[in-house]
C-alpha cells in the first residue's frame, strides 16, 4: 500500500472525537507521514508495534537482557548455568530474556546462526551431537520454565533467513552475480552443484516430514562442481531475489549459506507451520527475528500477522535490521505495518562514536536520527551485542570508559524498550575479553525500576553535558536527575520542582561526591564528573 494511501487509512479509523487533533498534526503536512504519532497508532487496527502493546508485555519500565555472547562456553553447560541465575536476573530487574538460537547448527561450536534443523532443538543425534552449543532440549525446556517461574518473559532468537550444513547436494541451474552488485549477472547460465538437501535423516520425520531441495532456495555461495567461491542465483520458474530486502549491494537477499526463497509457497506454510509448533513446544512469549534485512518484508508482514492471530496479539517480535539510516528503518516499518520491533543500530553507533571520540563528540546529537527519537514505540535500544563485541564483523564496542554513561542514556528515559548484554553484564571471552560491569548495570537497574516514572525534561544545552530530570507520578514521588559529562564543565541547572526546594540531592552512583541543595523555585544546580554520568535524587532514599 502506497504510504499516503496508508496513513489515510489509519486516519480514517480515528472517533470523530480526535479529527481535530490529528489533523493538525498529519493532514495538513505537505507530506503525509507514513509514520504515525503513537496514539494515532493505536487506532490503527493493523498497528501492534510499541510498548503500550506488547513491548515488555505491559510491563511497567520493562527491561530485556540478551542472555548469550559469541564465547560462551561450548561444553553444553549454558541452560544449566543460566538457570541458576535466573533469580538473581529477576531481582535486579530483567522482564523479558533473550535466548541464543535453540535449534541445531551446522556443528557442536555453532552459535546458532548456522542454523541446520529448525525442529531439532537438542533432540536428535544431527551434526554429531544430539545436544547443541547451549545444551539439551530438556534443559532449554527447564529454563524457559524458571524464567517464567521467575515472572520473565522469554524471546526466542529465530533464525529463518538461510541454512546451512545441507545433507547433500544437487545439480541445478544458475548463474554468477557480482557481489557488489547482486542483480549483475557476470557470466551465461550454467548448472552447479549445490548443497542444497536437507533430508535430517538423524530426525526420521519427527515433528515434521518436510525435506529441502534447491527448489526451495534462491542462492548459494559455492559450487561443489568446480570449487568455485561465488555468489549464484538459482534459476527457475519464478525464481529470483526476492525484492522487499536491503537495497544495499543492488539487492540484499543473499547473506550466507543456502538462502531460503520466502516467495516460495512451500516455504512460506513450512515456516508458519514450525512457528506454530516451536511456540507450542517451548512456550516461549516472543521472537527475535535475526537478518530481517535480508528477509523479504512482504513475508514478514504475513509472518507476524500469522503468529499474532495463532499465538495472541500480545506474542512479541523485534527485528534485528543492522542499518543506521532512520529513513531505512522507517522504509521496513511501513512494509511491515508497524508490527515488528527494531533494534535502534542508529542509537548503538552514536553511543560508539562519543566513547571512540571523547570530549570531540557532541553529546546533544546522541539521539539524532534514531529510531527512539522518531518512533520511541518501536525502539529496542541497547548499547552492545554479540555482533558489536570485539573481535566480530560488525564490531563497534563501546569504550569501557563511557559505558555506564551509555546504559544511563538507555536505562533511565522514558522512550524505548532498553536491552542489557550478556557480556557487558557478566563479561565476554574469547580472544579479546572484557570484564562485565554488573555492579553498575544493577544500580541503574533498581533506579529504573523503582524511580524512573512520570515525565521527562532534557537540559541539552551543551556539548560536553546533557542532562534530564524525570518528574515522577502518583505512586512514585520522587525525582531523579541526570548529568552525562564527555569533559570538564559547570554543573547543569535543572527545574525538579518547586515542591523539593530546600532539599539535598547525592549522586546515586556514587561518581561525584558532592551534595545540591535544591533553590526555593525548585532548582539545583547538578554537576558531573569529566567523562562520567551521575544520578541525583533526594538524599536518604533507600
Amino acid at each position: 500500500m502506497p504510504y499516503a494511501s496508508l496513513t489515510l487509512a489509519c486516519l480514517a479509523m480515528i472517533p470523530p472525537s480526535l479529527w481535530n487533533q490529528y489533523t493538525t498534526r498529519q493532514i495538513e503536512s505537505q507530506v503525509p507521514s507514513p509514520l504515525f504519532s503513537e496514539d494515532a497508532r493505536a487506532w490503527c487496527p493493523w498497528y501492534t508495534g510499541g510498548k503500550q502493546i506488547h513491548g515488555g508485555v505491559g510491563m511497567k519500565n520493562g527491561v530485556m537482557f540478551q542472555g548469550f555472547e559469541w564465547h560462551c562456553p561450548e561444553d553444553g553447560s549454558y541452560y544449566r548455568e543460566m538457570a541458576e541465575r535466573v533469580e538473581e536476573l529477576g531481582g535486579s530487574g530483567i522482564t523479558a530474556f533473550w535466548l541464543p538460537p535453540a535449534a541445531k547448527g551446522t556443528g557442536v561450536g555453532d552459535v546458532g546462526y548456522g542454523v541446520y534443523d529448525l525442529y531439532d532443538l537438542g533432540e536428535f543425534d544431527q551434526k554429531g551431537t544430539v545436544r547443541t552449543k547451549y545444551g539439551t532440549k530438556a534443559e532449554l525446556l527447564e529454563l524457559v520454565r524458571r524464567l517464567h517461574g521467575a515472572g520473565i518473559q522469554v524471546y526466542a532468537d529465530v533464525v529463518l533467513n538461510h541454512m546451512g550444513g545441507a545433507d547433500g547436494t544437487e545439480t541445478f541451474l544458475a548463474v554468477k552475480v557480482d557481489s557488489g552488485d547482486r542483480n549483475r549477472e557476470i557470466e551465461g547460465h550454467r548448472e552447479i552443484e549445490g548443497w542444497t538437501r536437507f533430508d535430517f535423516p538423524g530426525r526420521g520425520g519427527a515433528h515434521s516430514a518436510f525435506r529441502w531441495s534447491h527448489v526451495h532456495f534462491n542462492g548459494v555461495d559455492y559450487d561443489a562442481r568446480t570449487g568455485e567461491k561465488a555468489i549464484f542465483r538459482i534459476l527457475g520458474e519464478h525464481k529470483g531475489w526476492n525484492w522487499g530486502v536491503s537495497q544495499e549491494h543492488g539487492n540484499y537477499d543473499y547473506l550466507m549459506f543456502a538462502d531460503l526463497d520466502h516467495a516460495h509457497p512451500d516455504v512460506q506454510k513450512e515456516l508458519f507451520e514450525w512457528s506454530d509448533w516451536f511456540v507450542r513446544e517451548t512456550g516461549v512469549d516472543g521472537f527475535r527475528l535475526d537478518a530481517v534485512k535480508h528477509i523479504d518484508h512482504a513475508f514478514m508482514k504475513d509472518f507476524q500477522g500469522h503468529l499474532r492471530a495463532r499465538h495472541g496479539q500480545g506474542f512479541y517480535l523485534v527485528g534485528e535490521y543492522w542499518h543506521n539510516d532512520i529513513t531505512v528503518k522507517e522504509e521496513y516499518l511501513a512494509g511491515t505495518e508497524f508490527g515488528i520491533d527494531l533494534f535502534d543500530v542508529g542509537l548503538h553507533y552514536h553511543l560508539h562514536q562519543a566513547s571512540v571520540k571523547g570530549a570531540d563528540y557532541d553529546l546533544r546529537r546522541i539521539f539524532d536520527d534514531t529510531l527512539v527519537k522518531e518512533h520511541p514505540g518501536m525502539a529496542v535500544t541497547f548499547v552492545d551485542n554479540h555482533d558489536s563485541q570485539p573481535g566480530q564483523s560488525l564490531q563497534s564496542w563501546v569504550e569501557p570508559w563511557f559505558k555506564e554513561s551509555a546504559y544511563a542514556l538507555v536505562l533511565l528515559r522514558k522512550e524505548g524498550y532498553p536491552c542489557v548484554f550478556y557480556g557487558d553484564y557478566y563479561g565476554i571471552g574469547g580472544e579479546q575479553p572484557q570484564d562485565g560491569m554488573k555492579e553498575q548495570v544493577e544500580r541503574l537497574l533498581k533506579l529504573r525500576r523503582r524511580y524512573c516514572h512520570g515525565e521527562q525534561e532534557d537540559y541539552f544545552d551543551s556539548p560536553h553535558r546533557i542532562g534530564w530530570v524525570r518528574r515522577g507520578e502518583e505512586g512514585h514521588p520522587h525525582k531523579l536527575a541526570v548529568v552525562v559529562s564527555n569533559r570538564e564543565e559547570g554543573p547543569l541547572p535543572m527545574f525538579v520542582g518547586v515542591e523539593e526546594a530546600g532539599k539535598t540531592y547525592v549522586d546515586r552512583l556514587g561518581n561525584h561526591g558532592g551534595r545540591v541543595s535544591i533553590g526555593s523555585e525548585g532548582f539545583g544546580e547538578f554537576p558531573a564528573s569529566p567523562g562520567s554520568v551521575s544520578v541525583w535524587m533526594e538524599e536518604g532514599l533507600d
